[in-house]
């Protein structure tokens, strides 16, 4: 597999730390794309470079992807974003795949997208990790995930819990997560695993994520992102929180990079609160890097699902990391 170009993501963290993050622009989504259908469901983005163009992940019931051309035109101009033509999730014979609508994450590859759906304990319904060709949709590859996270009584993944987050590694590896801890946990951990692309992912350590004390007791938190940093090494955490009905937070999370199966579970080193810094409140589940800014600093690209619910919107917002000029407190290790 070869490794994705991350040279760009050099000091891609706020310096000092404690700066946060800034909302660049934040862009609302038609209910409708051009073609008839409805926009929505969008619960992972990924960007490619070399043709200023997004790729938006739905967990609509007929999954699919929502190509987005010209972001960095639209963050110059303030003008909108238009959705392209919807490419749908096709089985390797070409045909539709069944409509379950569980895609939670998405890593691209050349002209390759990886594809991590979550389950709900069923076989028909089952947690994978797939990888599909981009240009014709069709189904490559699938990859079984790691023993203890398949369902069986008791343990595995929790129905509708993962796993929910996808990203690619320094050297090209893919890093995926459950949402919540399996149903086996005590105590409660995220677990992550790992995968060249060719093997099945193997389990390499967990991560205990930091979640406001209220959404922790209701249980309404969950892992829903995860990115890769490579200036220093590194792992970004998308933490979405839910108290019903429409009580919602977002918080972004530093980890160190995985060091091993055998480590401790993984802790924050500091977090963000985004919503503070001007994120609407909705159910953010995405985060890729997008395009350098004029000013040199990388960007964060973030959307949110809707859930297709009509007092919901479609939001994609672009961060970035606030730094002083004279900030050395970065560090070379996390």
């Amino acid at each position: 597999m070869e490794p994705p170009d991350l040279s760009s993501h050099a000091a891609a963290l706020p310096c000092p730390l404690a700066q946060g993050w800034e909302l660049i622009r934040k862009f609302e989504l038609p209910s409708q794309a051009p073609d008839g259908h409805v926009l929505g469901g969008f619960s992972a983005v990924a960007y490619q470079q070399e043709n200023d163009r997004l790729w938006l992940l739905s967990d609509a019931r007929r999954s699919h992807l929502v190509p987005i051309t010209g972001l960095v035109r639209a963050l110059a101009t303030g003008s909108p974003l238009q959705p392209g033509p919807r490419l749908l999730l096709l089985d390797r014979d070409g045909r539709p795949l069944p409509p379950h609508g569980d895609g939670e994450g998405l890593v691209l590859q050349g002209q390759q997208a990886w594809i991590v759906s979550e389950g709900r304990r069923t076989v028909r319904r089952r947690a994978r990790l797939q990888r599909y060709d981009l240009t014709t949709g069709r189904l490559q590859q699938e990859l079984p995930l790691p023993g203890p996270w398949l369902a069986r009584p008791g343990a595995g993944l929790a129905a509708n819990r993962g796993p929910e987050s996808l990203t690619a590694g320094p050297r090209g590896e893919l890093v995926l997560a459950a949402e919540a801890p399996l149903l086996q946990d005590n105590p409660p951990v995220v677990r992550l695993a790992s995968s060249d692309g060719f093997q099945a992912p193997q389990e390499n350590t967990s991560l205990r994520i930091d979640a406001p004390p209220v959404m922790v007791q209701l249980g309404g938190s969950g892992l829903s992102e995860l990115l890769a940093l490579t200036d220093p090494p590194g792992l970004l955490a998308l933490v979405r929180s839910y108290i019903p009905p429409l009580y919602w937070s977002a918080q972004l999370q530093l980890l160190p990079w995985p060091s091993g199966p055998a480590a401790p579970p993984l802790m924050p080193i500091t977090g963000w609160d985004l919503l503070a810094e001007g994120l609407p409140a909705e159910n953010w589940e995405g985060l890729a890097w997008g395009p350098r800014l004029g000013d040199g600093r990388p960007s964060l690209v973030i959307v949110n699902d809707d859930n297709f619910k009509p007092f919901q919107r479609n939001w994609v917002a672009v961060l970035a990391p606030r730094q002083h000029p004279a900030c050395r407190s970065i560090p070379s290790k996390l």
